[in-house]
């Protein structure tokens, strides 16, 4: 493998890995939103 595959291979599993991170960060805060909602009358 040359170094221009390697690179775009690296960049391709990093960028998937980044997305994928963010996907589960978001899926699992929408969760604890489900789950502890918001209430401005009791929270503040």
């Amino acid at each position: 493998m040359d170094n221009s595959s390697f690179g775009l291979t690296m960049t391709l599993v990093g960028l998937g890995g980044t997305f994928l991170t963010l996907g589960i960060l978001i899926v699992l805060i929408n969760g604890l939103k489900k789950v502890f909602p918001f209430n401005a009358e009791r929270d503040c």
